[in-house]
């Protein structure tokens, strides 16, 4: 299979690309903003692993991976990439400006690339998609978080719709909301909310990136009749 992972040469999105190019006969196709560093670890360990640089502040950048979507076939799309941070401010302290920029460089780029993929997905009648969202959408989310699941909100709604739009061309969307994780992305969370939230935490620890990777692995490998669904990665429990 051809796959297409946007940010997968860090955090999460590092662990989706090597888990799926263990199996050599994917083909994974993995972008990056800033890890080139590590984007070249993976591709000096996974002969089948291919990096493309592409930044989401960059409209040259995106139209560039859009248009190579029908040049490698694809087959699976995942939408991982998200700049920013996932806890920032209160929701009154947050500016126009910043609401439109998360928007703009996150939202925009995932819907161009979706759009792209889609229209190659119906030609060849299949294809999947598959996007990361949060837990956070549960419930409530954690105080100063809303411009970051405002931006997931969107998507998670959208994945209906492109489910619901494609379904007859064999095409399917379904998404994975994991709860929080440690890497890179989540960095600068203040430690006590961390400790806060391991205590709160049924099992007592964090869900790891490689839990939620293999959770992404079932749905490449998913029946078509799996279509519109969400898996709710959070020990059963929205402990946020």
């Amino acid at each position: 299979m051809n796959i297409l992972i946007t940010g997968g040469a860090s955090g999460l999105g590092e662990a989706i690309t090597r888990i799926l190019a263990k199996d050599r006969k994917n083909i994974v196709y993995f972008t990056y903003a800033n890890s080139e560093l590590s984007a070249k670890k993976i591709e000096s360990v996974f002969s089948n692993a291919v990096s493309i640089k592409c930044d989401f502040r960059d409209t040259e950048s995106i139209k560039s991976l859009t248009d190579r979507i029908s040049q490698i076939d694809l087959d699976i799309l995942i939408n991982n990439a998200y700049s920013g941070k996932p806890i920032d401010t209160y929701f009154h302290k947050i500016n126009k400006d910043d609401f439109s920029i998360e928007f703009m460089f996150n939202t925009i780029p995932t819907i161009l690339i979706t759009q792209a993929a889609i229209i190659h997905f119906r030609k060849k009648k299949k294809g999947k998609i598959i996007t990361i969202l949060t837990s956070f959408l549960l419930n409530y989310p954690p105080i100063g978080s809303s411009n970051y699941v405002a931006n997931k909100a969107y998507l998670a709604s959208l994945v209906k719709s492109w489910s619901n739009e494609n379904s007859k061309f064999n095409i399917t969307s379904n998404s994975v909301s994991p709860s929080f994780m440690q890497t890179r992305f989540t960095s600068e969370v203040d430690e006590r909310i961390i400790e806060q939230m391991i205590s709160n935490h049924p099992l007592k620890k964090l869900l790891t990136v490689e839990e939620v990777a293999e959770t992404v692995l079932f749905l490449t490998k998913a029946s078509s009749q799996i279509n519109g669904v969400d898996i709710t990665i959070n020990s059963g429990t929205n402990f946020l």
